[in-house]
């Protein structure tokens, strides 16, 4: 316990101890004034993540935000200048429409739309026409003549089948020597095995492009009378894979190498046998060709046991240009290695977490706080770099340095010259650094026309692979993982030139990474209302409420001899029994549905046991104790029928409406 003086003993001292004691006390301030900040700047980082946690659990995926009066942007004489979007496109010559009904046009009507879709597909006719009897029956006696076939089409379903191939190879001999000879035929797709290519695509499709496990394919292929177990498909495929595929993947690989923009992420990914302890974490890497080149679309995986910069490395060891990433270190080491290669960032992940920043503030701050006006900045970004589809990468390149570059411009200057206004940590300031330290990656797609904003096509590309893990969990040993690789690169490479041309350039989709740099999945589940887990923990401390209850009542015994029964001091005690029965039960009816009766029905009834306890309390301490519990549970119960007003805490006006976002699905 520190030493305290007295008002005495500090006028004894002389002025050379007090200034001493003074210049401590000061030093003891300074040391708990920081410390006492450093537990707060924690408090908050802990309560950042509690909420982001619960948003990315049960909140809404979407990042949306309201179009209205969207914010518009830019420098001017080294000032930031904002107006409304309403305002820069006004013009105060133009007449005034005569007709001010609002009048939705109409969709024009796809004319041969079910003609298309039936176009391609094998024609099965099955004709339906009446005999000369049935017509006669119902004409008379040559009273009818046939008009034109009415013709009505269907899809007709053929389900799959196995079949066995059995060659008959002619074999032949020379009478007069030894010599043979067999006719041509196809040679077994490997050797000493049944399968056919036509098998070993089927299992291709169904775990590659499908993520159905092999375990589900072998009850599948059960079902048509093919006994193949999931051992015999896992060899077929990394035999495939070493003796055909790779040598496709190789050939991929260095085709890669002439596109001057490609992209690249990375997701973790979990191998059984790989010589390390089982469930250690491996990384499966996809590099693809930049988005922006349609016609030529190349994605390969490759499987690395770590995260280290020595696998980019290698893998891009002869690559010249432009490589598209999420801002992982990584890449920037690499760049600084290799002269010519350049480090292009993402957009969307500098955008989150401003999204992130913004969420862990309260709902009633948001539209005034800086994070909000930022994302209307960044959405501006994507709204004008969505009108310029459809360009060449030269259209595209000249109308981004004219129109996107100053919006860029007016968002980095616009950082720092806020950026000292921040706090000195938590999110804001975890996005006003990430911002400001990937500038320079952030601004590369200005400089060429086929560089895109974001790194949304990897993520796109990687997503087969995440669904499939997230069926099988794991891969078993390093040659499967290896194999999957290959096996999912060509995969992806032939699903992904008709992925891109039925994808327009201008639908930005804002997808939940399946693996960002911090190894962050998002799963998107219905939400549930609010303090959920609260009026469970109330249920139950109701429950052994009653169950207390009920015993003290036996105990204490429920009749008096003379007396009436209703006045027994067990009877009492059974009556708050019923109380809390009633609200354990109320709770775990209403604990799905988001409504204030949850709360408040339980509450009451919570005050009118408090209030029967207290008054027949009398000579019993324990039922003045349920009293007082039961007034303390009646507060909690208000307290969050209070906070939970509303139930969602989520409100539409504030999402974000980018022009590049996907509805989910995560």
């Amino acid at each position: 316990m520190a030493f305290k003086y007295t008002e005495e003993q500090l006028n004894k001292l002389d002025k050379e101890l007090l200034i001493q004691l003074f210049l401590g006390m000061q030093d003891q301030l300074e040391e708990l004034t920081k410390q006492t900040q450093s537990l707060n700047d924690k408090m908050q980082l802990m309560m950042e993540q509690i909420v982001l946690s619960n948003k990315n659990r049960f909140g809404r995926s979407s990042e949306k935000m309201t179009a209205p009066g969207q914010i518009r942007f830019m420098e001017v004489d080294g000032k930031i200048v904002f107006f409304n979007e309403a305002e820069a496109v006004c013009d105060l010559s133009a007449p005034e429409p005569e007709d001010l009904e609002l009048r939705v046009p109409k969709k024009k009507k796809q004319a041969g739309k079910k003609a298309a879709d039936l176009s391609g597909l094998p024609v099965r006719r099955i004709d339906h026409y009446m005999s000369v009897e049935e017509l006669t029956a119902e004409f008379g006696e040559n009273g009818w003549k046939q008009l034109p076939d009415t013709i009505s089409r269907c899809y007709r379903f053929v389900p799959a089948k196995v079949e066995v191939e059995e060659h008959h190879i002619g074999v032949y001999a020379s009478k007069t020597d030894e010599h043979m000879v067999k006719a041509p035929h196809p040679k077994n797709l490997l050797h000493g095995s049944l399968v056919s290519p036509t098998l070993a695509a089927a299992i291709i499709n169904g775990k590659y492009v499908n993520a159905v496990p092999l375990y589900r394919l072998e009850k599948e292929f059960e079902r048509y009378g093919l006994a193949i177990t999931r051992q015999n498909m896992a060899n077929w495929m990394i035999r495939l894979a070493e003796n055909y595929l790779g040598v496709m993947y190789d050939y991929l690989h260095s085709l890669l190498y002439d596109y001057h923009v490609i992209q690249a992420d990375e997701t973790p990914v979990l191998v059984n046998k790989d010589g390390r302890p089982a469930g250690s974490k491996s990384w499966m890497w996809v590099y693809r060709s930049g988005f922006m080149n349609p016609e030529k679309q190349i994605i390969l995986y490759e499987y690395q046991k770590t995260r280290n910069a020595s696998h980019p490395r290698k893998f891009l060891k002869d690559y010249t240009g432009i490589c598209v990433t999420d801002g992982y270190q990584v890449y920037h080491t690499l760049e600084k290695e290799k002269e010519d290669l350049r480090i292009a960032d993402c957009w969307v992940h500098c955008r989150r977490k401003f999204h992130e920043a913004l969420e862990v503030m309260p709902k009633e701050l948001r539209k005034q706080s800086v994070m909000h006006l930022i994302m209307n900045q960044i959405q501006a970004i994507y709204r004008e770099e969505g009108k310029l589809s459809g360009l060449s990468a030269e259209e595209r390149l000249a109308q981004r340095q004219l129109v996107v570059k100053p919006l860029v411009d007016a968002f980095f200057a616009y950082l720092k010259q806020n950026a000292e206004r921040v706090p000195k940590s938590g999110k804001t300031k975890e996005a006003f650094t990430y911002a400001l330290n990937q500038e320079r990656y952030l601004r590369v797609f200005l400089e060429d026309g086929d560089v895109p904003m974001d790194n949304n096509a990897s993520e796109r590309a990687i997503r087969g692979f995440c669904i499939g893990k997230k069926n099988w969990e794991m891969i078993d040993t390093l040659h499967g993982a290896s194999s999957s690789a290959i096996i999912y690169s060509i995969a992806e490479t032939a699903k992904a030139k008709e992925d891109v041309k039925s994808r327009k350039m201008d639908d930005y989709d804002d997808e939940k990474s399946s693996d960002d740099e911090d190894d962050d999945e998002y799963e998107y589940v219905d939400e549930y209302p609010r303090f959920r887990p609260g009026r469970i923990i109330l249920g139950i401390i109701s429950l052994l409420a009653f169950g207390f209850c009920i015993y003290k009542g036996f105990v204490t015994g429920l009749s008096t001899s003379g007396a009436d029964v209703t006045s027994a001091p067990g009877m009492n005690y059974v009556i708050v029994a019923l109380c809390m029965l009633v609200t354990a039960l109320l709770y775990f009816i209403m604990n799905n549905r988001d409504t204030l009766f949850a709360f408040l029905i339980p509450m009451i009834v919570y005050i009118g046991s408090a209030v029967f306890a207290f008054l027949k309390h009398g000579d019993e301490f324990e039922l003045l104790i349920l009293a007082g519990a039961s007034g303390v549970l009646a507060v909690i119960s208000l307290i969050l029928a209070i906070a939970s007003r509303g139930g969602d805490d989520y409100d539409d006006e504030d999402d974000y409406d980018d022009p590049f976002e996907e509805e989910h699905d995560n």
